[in-house]
């Protein structure tokens, strides 16, 4: 258990002491970016799951009637 905490603790001093952390404003900047993105290729992601379901749906009725 105690290899647990030390390992722990190091992180935390790892973090601290030689890890470069972004500016604030960088950090929403690039959060803003990220939201966009997500958001577009949502978009493009059920943009073709529609026309995937209409195409299968048309193949489906043409070979039923």
């Amino acid at each position: 258990m105690a290899k647990i905490g030390n390992y722990i603790s190091e992180a935390f001093e790892e973090l601290k002491s030689n890890v470069t952390w972004p500016e604030w404003a960088e950090v929403q900047r690039l959060t803003i970016v990220v939201a966009v993105f997500s958001v577009l290729f949502a978009l493009a992601t059920w943009g073709v799951d529609e026309v995937f379901a209409k195409a299968l749906a048309g193949f489906f009725n043409w070979i039923k009637g």
